[in-house]
């Protein structure tokens, strides 16, 4: 049977109509956060975003261009009265939250770029604080919320984080590579201690895409070229709407089983060494093997 399909094209099977998210991280129309946030729109959902200081006015310009404009709350989230603030603008508009997108990462420039050994204190507990202990100040001030959400078969909230795959490193990222690992293990930590209210916590590593935060890291076209060399499915750093597809699964009732875990989407760059350059040209299908010593299997 075809799964129907809601009017603006994107099939119901999500079950995103009539559901409420707050997107953060949404800096301008060009990033993941705000594909995210049309693609929800689209589904039928509501959808608020964040914003602070004098960025928020750039907020506001990239939410004015979505398919229907949304308000954007003031969040600093280092800031408690800021969590605090949302909390309760939270309850009074909706009452219950579906599902968040934690898009937030910041790095002052003395804790990247090449500057690793020389990094103050202050400046790589920034990067962590932002980074990583975010996801954690951010779920758990949501978290009443976030029970309350109404997921088919009894599944509540799900909360979302960007990610960049964290299990090497990486030349110029530096302290913010840190702060990435380190929110794999606060993503690990919320699955666990918020896993019997049913709320999910997880994490979709995305490859590199031209961002305001990408674009901090001095060696951020190196990486993004390898990238698109290597990656076996191939890669587009211009491309962040490809990213949004990963994050919706795992805000949907679709990933209602799915907690603690890291969703890579970076065209498979993650589970390779050497990258497609090093094998060459691989045989297509019914093509003859490369020679070697003969398979008498």
């Amino acid at each position: 049977m075809r799964a129907s399909r809601d009017p603006h094209g994107v099939p119901d099977l999500l079950g995103f109509s009539g559901r409420r998210y707050l997107v953060t991280g949404v800096l301008n129309d060009d990033s993941i956060a705000w594909h995210t946030a049309r693609a929800l729109q689209e589904a039928g959902a509501e959808v608020l975003l964040t914003g602070f200081g004098r960025t928020r006015r750039i907020t506001e310009a990239a939410a004015s261009g979505l398919p229907y404009p949304a308000d954007v709350l003031e969040l600093d989230v280092t800031r408690p009265e800021d969590l605090d603030a949302l909390t309760k603008e939270l309850e009074r508009r909706w009452g219950a939250v579906d599902g968040v997108l934690h898009a937030i990462a910041a790095a002052p420039q003395s804790a990247l770029s090449g500057n690793f050994l020389t990094t103050p204190v202050e400046s790589a507990t920034l990067a962590l604080r932002t980074a990583a202990f975010s996801l954690h100040s951010l779920t758990t001030a949501l978290a009443p919320l976030l029970r309350e959400g109404g997921g088919a078969g009894g599944a509540r909230g799900s909360v979302v984080g960007l990610d960049f795959d964290s299990s090497g490193a990486w030349p110029g990222y530096d302290w913010m590579g840190v702060g990435k690992a380190t929110l794999g293990a606060v993503c690990r930590y919320l699955a666990l201690y918020l896993g019997h209210s049913g709320i999910r916590v997880n994490l979709v590593a995305a490859g590199p895409v031209e961002t305001v935060a990408g674009r901090a890291v001095s060696t951020f076209d190196r990486i993004a070229d390898r990238w698109e060399q290597e990656a076996p499915l191939g890669w587009s750093r211009a491309d962040p709407a490809r990213l949004v597809g990963p994050v919706l699964f795992l805000l949907s009732d679709l990933a209602a089983t799915v907690t603690g875990e890291i969703v890579h989407a970076d065209g498979g760059m993650h589970a390779v060494r050497m990258g497609v350059g090093a094998v060459g040209e691989p045989p297509g299908i019914g093509a003859p093997p490369r020679a070697g010593k003969e398979d008498r299997s």
